[in-house]
């Protein structure tokens, strides 16, 4: 009977120590793809805020402001990616990937600053049809 214990003890200890590898293995590949979803998700939402304002020069206001709250869709998923980015506890190993996490707070504040910028945009054409008819 000790045996078997002594076996199991030894199974259940292989068991944790494969699903710590598995852990710290998942959080690496999240360390480094968090980024990435952050940066795929803003340069979205501010090509869309761009188009955005494009829509609005060619007389389409809805069109425009409805291509903003899909920005702002997309723009809310790489807010998420964020978040869960610095939810987690930071190491010594993951200072690697510091360079990529400041291009995606760079690239996510670009995208914030776009989209007031084409809120604004969008008023001001919207004003300026208003005045010409």
């Amino acid at each position: 009977m000790a045996a078997t214990d002594k076996t199991e003890g030894q199974t259940m200890e292989q068991t944790l120590n494969t699903e710590a590898s598995t852990n710290a293995a998942e959080e690496a590949v999240n360390m480094e793809m968090l980024p990435f979803q952050i940066i795929a998700n803003v340069g979205t939402a501010r090509s869309i805020y761009v188009e955005a304002v494009e829509e609005a020069e060619r007389g389409n206001i809805e069109g425009a402001r409805a291509m903003v709250i899909e920005g702002e869709q997309c723009f809310i998923e790489g807010h998420d990616a964020h978040l869960k980015l610095f939810s987690r506890e930071l190491g010594p190993d993951d200072m690697k990937y510091l360079p990529l996490i400041i291009h995606a707070e760079d690239q996510l504040m670009s995208a914030e600053t776009m989209k007031i910028i084409c809120e604004k945009l969008i008023d001001m054409q919207e004003e300026l049809q208003r005045l010409k008819a």
